[in-house]
Parts: structure tokens; sequence; C-alpha cells
């Protein structure tokens, strides 16, 4: 008889599938064996780029690619003058590898080059699949491959950096529109501008967007192009590692947005048909291009597929030091349909024949390879169909992510405040909504990323407060909107951060309300960057409300981290009344009481709590978070006794609650 896996011990209800589950677990164990044949590890194989693309040798150069369908290749460069030349024409080996050897005075540091590659029926000019540098020049727009060989590498200051996950608190950022300025930013200006605004907040980790090469900008890095190439638009490759090693200093964990979930149409720039065959890469027939997404879909069955976003993994971890990844567009990978016009409202629909089996076998190869490389390193799935198992262990039969986002939470703020009043908002169903998760698995809890931030999306302060955010957040100039908005603002992130089981992340300027949308330069906005940037100013001038809300997110944080494991304590609900709008919970010695009321505000609500004393650490009404200073927070709350309650050592902790304000009090210590 089979052993039950775990994911299955903890959720009986998956009981009806554990073939499936097994057979996909055991899918995996058998494609690991074959890959790594028994004799080396699954890191071991995941060395692709150490043998394929550009590599200084101590004789000279060697360059290989992998062109099972070509014929010729040629290196033509700056080297050669763009010209094919024999002795820059690569010869075949086996299994369709193609190798040159060249003298160490053949090609030089920041020489450009591409392959012209000839098939049967045709020919055309490509950039390597495995290029580390790919360049766009300013005057044409081409992008060519560059060689990046400087005589004095980057030398890493900081060595075996192990991430502070206790609890995992993520900036979502984009380098490229990080700054004040109208333009693209750069590597060194992120380092040196924005980094110390992230460390100061408390946030411990960076999850940085668009890295990978990609020929659109208005892609937001999500079409990818170059899959080994640090995008150049922000600096060079010594540029970035400088930036994460700095980041290390800080104490901040710096994860990349990998897209292994499609690519990039493109066959001059990609790898679209990148030696006549166009599905050297990618899926067969239908399946090979993504119906929403207008790109292409790898074949997660096919070894050198497998190998070459394996590798690709790897290489980040390596030689960037790059903390690990957010894994982008999962359930795109898991499904045949992609997830399109699909409910999942139960099990069954997990199950069914309609997911991708290649693909859940890669992402759990994935995940093993990134912990094999750096045990510490961070995983985290998007996806939002809610497949068991996702960030369960390798061994309990899950697919081995540390974390997935909890995408449940950012829609349901959204559904709230567009269809509910105020007075309709139930904090029952407030916190089963932020608190809905498997328990075996950890999530990374959020109010908006990027998505919602997007043209033709709306961020929350601006559901919130609109077209008054451009009149009336001036201090002292706040009409009700404004002051409404400020509020629930607080209270939104305040109870979607103190609910976590896993991380909590934020997207870049939306701690403060940054205004307005992103919308990065394209023909319909006359290629405009005034959208694709983030405007510091507003926080940094105390005369606007926006500090009062980067000034809340900053001590909110600092709450969170005065609890050691804060993420794995528990989350014991108190009390919640639906017709008065109030909800209380405790995370250990801390507790959290929130009143969504808008009007009426309580004198002596009472909790039965742990006795003893109380005071408060975090208020949303306080007058330095642009409240209205109603309660006196320097008072110490003691419990009132009760007889009936006096075995369970505990009380009630009376409070004055005003309308639509939280607070967070901490029991003090005997």
């Amino acid at each position: 008889m089979a052993t039950t896996l775990n994911i299955i011990k903890n959720d009986p209800w998956l009981e009806p599938y554990a073939n499936a589950i097994r057979g996909r677990h055991l899918y995996a164990l058998e494609k690991e064996e074959e890959l790594t044949g028994g004799k080396q590890t699954l890191s071991d194989f995941a060395s692709g780029h150490l043998y394929f693309g550009l590599h200084r040798t101590p004789t000279g150069w060697t360059f290989r690619e992998w062109a099972p369908n070509a014929t010729f290749i040629y290196m033509v460069g700056t080297f050669n003058n763009w010209e094919e030349q024999p002795d820059y024409q690569l010869q075949r080996l086996s299994d369709g590898v193609w190798e040159i050897h060249l003298p160490i005075d053949a090609i030089h540091h920041e020489d450009l080059y591409k392959l012209h590659v000839y098939w049967d029926g045709g020919q055309g000019e490509r950039i390597p699949a495995w290029a580390t540098r790919v360049v766009q020049d300013e005057r044409t727009s081409i992008f060519s491959a560059q060689v990046w060989q400087p005589e004095k590498p980057y030398s890493f200051r900081i060595a075996n950096f192990v991430p502070d996950t206790h609890p995992l608190l993520i900036y979502e950022c984009h380098i490229g529109m990080s700054q004040q300025e109208e333009k693209v930013g750069t590597y060194t200006e992120f380092r040196e501008k924005v980094l110390p605004r992230i460390a100061k907040d408390g946030y411990n980790c960076i999850q940085v967007m668009a890295i990978q090469e990609h020929p659109y900008y208005g892609s937001f890095g999500y079409h990818v192009s170059s899959f080994f190439a640090a995008s150049s638009r922000f600096g060079t490759p010594d540029e970035l590692k400088e930036l994460i090693d700095a980041a290390h200093e800080m104490g901040i964990a710096v994860i990349m947005d990998i897209v292994h979930s499609h690519a990039v149409k493109n066959e001059v720039e990609g790898l679209g048909n990148f030696a006549g065959d166009p599905n050297q890469y990618f899926y067969l027939g239908q399946r090979r291009e993504h119906p929403a997404w207008d790109s292409l879909c790898f074949d997660y069955g096919k070894n050198e597929v497998v190998h070459f976003l394996l590798s690709n993994c790897k290489y980040w971890l390596e030689e960037y030091r790059f903390d690990g990844f957010r894994f982008d567009g999962v359930t795109s990978m898991l499904y045949y349909s992609h997830g399109l016009g699909e409910a999942f409202t139960n099990y069954a629909d997990y199950f069914n024949g309609h997911q991708d089996d290649n693909a859940i076998c890669y992402l759990t190869l994935a995940n093993r390879v990134t912990h094999q490389v750096n045990p510490a390193a961070i995983t985290i799935a998007e996806e939002v169909s809610g497949m068991p198992g996702l960030a369960a262990k390798i061994d309990d039969g899950g697919y081995g992510f540390d974390y997935r986002m909890a995408m449940n939470i950012p829609d349901y703020w959204i559904k709230l405040i567009k269809e509910k009043i105020d007075e309709d908002w139930k904090p029952s169903s407030i916190f089963w909504e932020v608190t809905n998760r498997r328990k075996d698995e950890k999530t990374i809890s959020y109010t908006e990323s990027h998505d919602q931030a997007l043209v033709g999306d709306k961020t929350i302060i601006f559901r919130l407060i609109d077209a008054d955010m451009y009149w009336h957040m001036q201090k002292g100039d706040e009409n009700y909107v404004v002051s409404r908005g400020i509020a629930l603002h607080k209270m939104i992130r305040l109870i979607t951060a103190t609910t976590i089981n896993g991380g909590y992340l934020n997207y870049m300027g939306n701690e403060f309300g940054h205004p307005e949308w992103i919308d990065f330069p394209r023909e319909g906005n006359g290629w405009s960057y005034k959208y694709a940037r983030r405007q510091w100013s507003l926080v940094d001038n105390p005369d606007l409300d926006y500090h009062y809300l980067g000034d809340f997110d900053a001590a909110m944080l600092c709450v969170i981290k005065s609890e050691r494991d804060f993420q794995s304590t528990d989350i014991q609900e108190i009390w919640h009344n639906d017709g008065d709008q109030v909800l209380a919970y405790m995370r250990r010695d801390l507790v959290f009481v929130f009143n969504f009321n808008p009007k009426h505000s309580f004198t002596d609500y009472g909790f039965l709590v742990p006795s003893g004393s109380y005071r408060v650490v975090l208020s949303t009404d306080s007058k330095a978070f642009g409240g209205n200073g109603l309660d006196d927070e320097t008072i110490t709350h003691f419990t009132t006794p009760d007889p009936l309650y006096e075995k369970e050592m505990k009380g009630w902790l009376k409070l004055y609650i005003p309308a639509r304000t939280a607070v967070v009090l901490v029991r003090c210590s005997d």
C-alpha cells in the first residue's frame, strides 16, 4: 500500500484525488532521476549557462548554441564588420549543439554580436538564446548581444547572505519607474536614492520587476526575449550586482520576478523561431500561443527546455546572488486553459485532467534546484486558482514553493470598496477573507500590487479619494472624502498586514498613497514618462497628507517586527459584531481592535483578553498619522476581573474606539 502523502493527511478532502496527487509527485521524482541519471544533483544538471553561450577561456573564447534545425551558423559583430567569415563559422556537434573556439584577440569586451542562422528554406539574424548581455542601439532601436568581460569583474562584498523571513516584508519595485524624473531610472539611482527609503521604512526584502531583458518597455518586463540578460535599460550587470550587494549590506533580501510562464513572440530578439523551428522551445499547435497575452508557451515536456529554464534559475542565483524568485503567471502554466474562464469552485477542478503535468513537474523541479543552489532562497508563486499543494514541501507531495500570493485579498478589497457602502462593511467577512488560506501553505498577503496600479485600474487610495487627491491633500484643506480615504487606507493595510501567515507585500509608492496610475511610454500617450515614475516629493513634503500614510506604514511594520516570527503566531479572534462593525483579535501579546463603523464611536467597549495591563502601540487615529487624536494613547489599560473567567485568567479590556479607526495594544510584562 502506498504511503499517504502529508498534504493529504493535512487535508482529508484531498483523499479522493490521492492517485492524481501521488502521480504528479512521482512524475517529478522520476523526471529528476532521468535528468540527473541518479549520479548528480539537479543543481549539477542545471548548469547549461556554464556550457552554452560565450565564455572566456585561458586561451581564448568558446561559444555554443543549441539549434537542432540549423544548417549553418555564423557569429557576426563589430569584430568582423558584421560580415560572415569562415573564421567565425560554428561547427555542428551532436544533439543539435553548435560550437566555435576563437583566439583571445578575436573579440573584446563590449563588442556587439549576433548569429546568422541558416536552415532549410530560410535564414535569420538572431540574438543567442544564452546571451547574458543584450543592448539596444538608441538610434536604430535594434538589439544586439554584447560581450561583457571587464578586466575587473565585480567582486561581492557580502557572502552567504541569509534573508530575514520572520516575517518577510516585501517592497515590490520597478527600477525604471523608480525615480521622480520623467525618464528611465537606473540600477545606480535606485541603489542611491530608493534603497535607503526602503530600509528606513522597515522592509526586509525587495521584489524587483522587469530584470530579464524585454524588447518592449511597456510590457512591465513580462514579455521576455533574453532570459539570461539583465535589462540594459537600467545599467550594466556590475551595477545590478552592486545594487544587490548594497541591499544585502542593509539586511534586505533581493528576489526577482522570473518569467518562465511564456516568452515574447519576437523572432529576431527572442526565441520565437530561433532556427527555422517555431517549436524548438515552445509547444506544438494551438498550445504554442497564449490566447490572452500574445506570447508563446514553453514546452515543459521537452528536456532541453527544462534544462534551459532550470539553468536560468541557477544562473540568477549564482551570477547575481538574487535571494530567490517570484514566479510569474503560475496559473497560466498549470492549466491547458491557462485558467481563463475557469471558476475553480471545488477540488475536482484541480484534478480533472485539464492540468499540464509537464508544467507542474517543471515548477516542482524549479523549486528543487533553487533550494539546492541556495537552501535559504525564497520562492513565491503568483497563482490565482488555489491549486492545493503549491506551497507545500515537495517531500510532502507539494510543488515546493515557500509562499503563494494571497490574490484573493486585493480582489476582495476592490469588490468591497466598489460595491458596498461603508455601513455594509462586515468585519466577520473581512476577517474571514484575510485569513482564508490552507493551513499547511504560507502566503504573501497584500492589499494591492503593481497589477492594481496599472492604467485602466485604480489603486486603493484612488478608489477611496479619486479626483479629490488633486485638490484636498494639503494639510488643513482635507474634505470628508480625503479624511475618509486616509482613515480607511490605514485600516485596510493594518488588517491585511497583521493577519499574515507568511509575509506581506506592498508596491512601490502605494504605502504613501501614490496618486494616479502606471502608464508606460506608448504611442497612445505620446511616449510620455509622466506616469512611469514615482513622485517621492509628495511624501517628502511635510505640508501634504501623503507623509501621514508613509509614516503609518513604517510604524505598522515596526509593530509587526516587534514580535519575532509574528507570521507564525496564532491568530485568535476575540470578538466581532457586524451590527457595530467592530472586530478584535490577538496574536501572542498584541491585541488588534477595529471599528469600521463610519458614524458611531463606542465607549467602554469590552473584550475578554488575558488578564493584565495593556498599552497602545499604534493607532490609526493618531494625529501623527493624519487622524483626529480622539483617544489618549498614553493611558495604560487594565483588565476588569470577571468571576466567570477567573480560572481562565481572563478579564475585560474596555476601550474607547472612535468611528473608522483601529488600535493595536500590547500586553505589558508583569
